[in-house]
């Protein structure tokens, strides 16, 4: 199973930013879709945004205009580049790997990077 390890969380004040990545160990990284999820205490874990292995992303409504996924084939990454960030993003975040074409989530996740956002 491919492994994900993702980094970047931490503690932010309203309106700042952060990246998040996550490197997966896989020599066909570009061949899979990826995606970000969160999960706030209390909360189901929930879709952030999506990128297909053609580049194609999705965005959840709440995260739309601030929040950018991107990626990196050549180093076999992901990334989550979040700005303007609310209290109310605050979660834990997850990555995903998931099979071309197939519906998400797929069956490898990372270990998950705290965000907190507080002043």
């Amino acid at each position: 199973q491919v492994q994900l390890v993702e980094s970047g969380g931490g503690l932010v004040q309203p309106g700042g930013s952060l990246r998040l990545s996550c490197v997966a160990s896989t020599s066909i990284f570009k061949m899979y879709a990826m995606a970000w999820y969160r999960q706030a205490p209390g909360k189901q874990r929930e879709l952030v945004a999506d990128i297909t292995a053609g580049g194609i992303t999705t965005y959840a409504e709440s995260v739309k205009s601030r929040f950018t996924i991107s990626r990196d084939n050549n180093k076999n990454t992901v990334y989550l580049q979040m700005n303007s960030l609310r209290p109310e993003d605050t979660a834990v975040y997850y990555c995903n790997l998931n099979y071309p074409g197939a519906t998400f989530p797929g069956p490898s996740w990372g270990q998950g990077t705290q965000v907190t956002v507080s002043s």
